[in-house]
């Protein structure tokens, strides 16, 4: 069992979740909501890690990323590092390929809530703040929580989008799904099985505390 790796996975899982579920929340309020010009091609952008090939957004991830295009130029000058075959690399590619899992299932619960009950809240002396803390928040609560699980689930999978702007560093950008790939490469079928099955644990127990969690909290509003 490589711990080094599930290490470096569930790192990342967390720091996709923490980043990226809360930009999630403001960007999928913003859809459900907004009846802007342009929304239809921000939805596309938001949905298209869905249906792009893993390598091919790896391989222009890893392009952007490098020290002579404008993301990876901007981040040498800020830090001092490079972005490619780095963690901080890998956590960037794995917010731009974990969108749609962070901000769908948000924008989703978000349209379920009827606009009459906004202004209803307003009505009886509610500011927008606290309507969307009282009233908004905990109705979309489920579709916060599946965007945690999903997010997070996801990205301890991933395998294209990290091996091609991470690579397979030890320790630094080595993922447990790449270090499957690498004892399937050897021909250690052994210890692929033990770790695929430790990776298929880690993802079940999640998604059932999670929406374990969401369950409770349902039924507390019952």
């Amino acid at each position: 069992m490589d711990w080094t790796a599930l290490s470096v996975s569930l790192k990342l899982a967390l720091a996709t979740c923490l980043l990226l579920v809360p930009f999630g929340l403001w960007l999928g309020r913003l859809l459900a909501r907004g009846g802007f010009r342009g929304k239809p091609f921000c939805e596309a952008l938001v949905a298209l890690p869905l249906v792009m090939p893993p390598t091919v957004l790896g391989f222009y991830l890893m392009l952007s990323f490098g020290a002579d295009a404008p993301v990876g130029a901007v981040w040498q000058r800020l830090t001092g590092d490079g972005l490619t075959f780095t963690f901080s690399g890998i956590l960037l590619a794995s917010l731009v390929a974990n969108l749609p899992f962070a901000v769908q299932p948000i924008q989703r619960a978000f349209e379920t809530i009827p606009a009459n009950l906004r202004e209803a809240a307003w009505c009886s002396g509610l500011s927008p703040w606290q309507t969307f803390r009282r009233i908004e928040l905990p109705l979309v609560w489920p579709g916060i929580v599946s965007a945690l699980a999903l997010t997070f689930a996801h990205t301890l999978g991933e395998f294209g989008v990290i091996l091609m702007v991470g690579g397979s560093i030890d320790g630094e950008t080595r993922t447990l799904a790449i270090a499957i790939y690498d004892r399937v490469q050897a021909f250690d079928e052994q210890g692929a099985a033990i770790m695929s099955a430790m990776l298929l644990l880690v993802s079940f127990l999640t998604i059932g505390v999670v929406y374990g969690l969401a369950g409770r909290r349902r039924w507390r509003h019952v």
